[in-house]
């Protein structure tokens, strides 16, 4: 007997995204508004539908995705990583689709520390000889 649910865990930036994938008809729900709401941008949408798109399994899965902390491209990264990471536990066969493609790769890139001395990470204050 299958599971019934499937979790995955996705993080990019300062975003952390939680998501739960059931059998259903595509619903999306995000922190308890449509997809479509929360995420206006269409490139921010087909970023995250990409996984679903590759496995061929649009309309197969309700989503349940509980996403805090960041900005939306964050966001919307983090989404996509949660999303390839349920659907390569529902299928592992689908592993193989989702590796070449860069789905199953956390993005490590973070905001630099400012340093002291320093007005940002790395940007110095003016120089001036007097």
């Amino acid at each position: 007997m299958p599971k019934l649910e499937y979790l995955g865990l996705g993080r990019r930036k300062c975003s952390i995204a939680r998501l739960k994938l059931q059998m259903g008809t595509g619903q999306i729900i995000v922190n308890d508004h449509k997809f479509e709401e929360y995420f206006p941008i269409d490139s921010l949408q087909q970023l995250i539908k990409q996984p679903l798109e590759i496995c061929g399994a649009n309309n197969q899965f309700d989503i349940v995705v509980n996403v805090k902390g960041g900005g939306i491209a964050g966001q919307a990264g983090a989404v996509r990583l949660a999303l390839a990471r349920a659907l390569e536990k529902y299928d592992p066969e689908w592993r193989a689709r989702l590796k070449p493609a860069g789905l199953l790769t956390r993005d490590a890139r973070v905001k630099e520390r400012k340093k002291y001395g320093l007005r940002g990470a790395r940007r110095a204050f003016q120089f001036s000889k007097r």
